[in-house]
């Protein structure tokens, strides 16, 4: 079978597979340095598209979406290449965030939309990794900005923290305190990274939440691994 990766679901998913004797290829865009590596083969770089994907499984039984809940084009072409080739797909997605008593949520459709939403903000936190920064680089007032890769363009007064989550809730407090953030910008990605969502409501700051982009219509989407593997081990290969 073949996982679409990039995440820590995928790299569990994977996995737990490989050693149920499972043979599973897990696919990474190879836009980050240095990933980390699940069990099972690895391939790396784009397919080319829908077409590309398409391709690709034509020797596939099966094909697991473990993409980053905003990977939307890549979903898109999963849906068609499985669509094309008749290939049984699953979507695998953790849940989002929900929210809590005190938080001060502004959720956003877009990461476009986002930089709208900032005219009462003095100190901004992007954390929305690398892409989607260029939405910001007008803005005076973003004062930090966090992600794995460098962006190819910073705001004019942005401080930029090269580093990879999950993060402490302690350092969270820490670098909002350091930095006299107002104003998070996060994205609805769901998971781990949560610390910084606890501790902008200890603090009573303001978090401006992109939404995760909706799964194709007619998509099968299960929120765990647990429910991947069962997907895999029940599902009929022709």
């Amino acid at each position: 079978m073949l996982v679409l990766g990039g995440t820590a679901e995928a790299r569990a998913l994977a996995d737990v597979l490989t050693a149920r004797g499972h043979p599973v290829t897990t696919s990474l865009a190879g836009r980050t340095r240095d990933p980390r590596l699940p069990a099972g083969e690895i391939r790396s770089g784009g397919f080319g598209g829908a077409a590309g994907l398409a391709t690709a499984l034509e020797h596939t039984d099966l094909l697991v979406d473990a993409t980053h809940p905003f990977a939307a084009r890549m979903t898109d072409h999963a849906a068609q290449a499985a669509a094309a080739t008749g290939t049984p797909w699953v979507v695998l997605r953790r849940p989002g965030w929900t929210e809590q008593p005190g938080d001060r949520w502004h959720r956003v459709p877009t990461t476009g939309a986002a930089s709208g939403e900032l005219g009462h903000a003095q100190s901004v936190f992007l954390a929305i990794g690398r892409q989607g920064v260029h939405h910001f680089v007008h803005l005076d007032h973003v004062r930090l900005v966090r992600a794995i890769e460098p962006p190819d363009v910073l705001p004019p007064h942005a401080h930029l923290i090269l580093r990879r989550g999950p993060f402490a809730l302690e350092d969270e407090r820490a670098l909002l305190a350091e930095h006299r953030i107002d104003t998070i910008v996060a994205k609805d990605s769901g998971g781990a990274t949560e610390a910084k969502l606890i501790a902008a409501r200890e603090a009573g700051l303001v978090v401006v939440l992109v939404d995760r982009p909706a799964p194709p219509g007619g998509a099968v989407v299960v929120e765990d691994v647990d429910s991947a593997v069962e997907w895999v081990e029940s599902t009929p290969i022709h």
